[in-house]
């Protein structure tokens, strides 16, 4: 199943720089891990923004609430999941 994933980040500007590091270099192995096994197919940044917009190929709905609970930043973002489905009209299905 395909989903198109806004990310929004917030860190709050008083976390510690310890933790904010750490926090970012696990976001980084974690999101990297799910890349490579090839259920986070793409990573996009949005201009202008700390967000990002990602396409994730999983077995089901859980697959991807687990993935997403799991980013060590989950707890500073604000997340919007869309289904996708095959278009019609798309050459790439022909």
């Amino acid at each position: 199943m395909l989903f198109a994933v806004t990310m929004q980040v917030d860190i709050p500007l008083d976390l510690d720089p310890d933790v904010r590091t750490d926090t970012l270099a696990r976001e980084k192995a974690y999101s990297q891990e799910l890349q490579r096994g090839g259920e986070w197919v793409h990573i996009w940044r949005l201009v202008g923004q700390y967000s990002n917009l990602s396409v994730f190929d999983v077995r089901d709905n859980e697959r991807l609430h687990e993935i997403l609970w799991n980013l060590p930043l989950f707890p500073f973002m604000t997340i919007d999941v869309t289904p996708l489905a095959t278009h019609p009209s798309a050459i790439a299905n022909g």
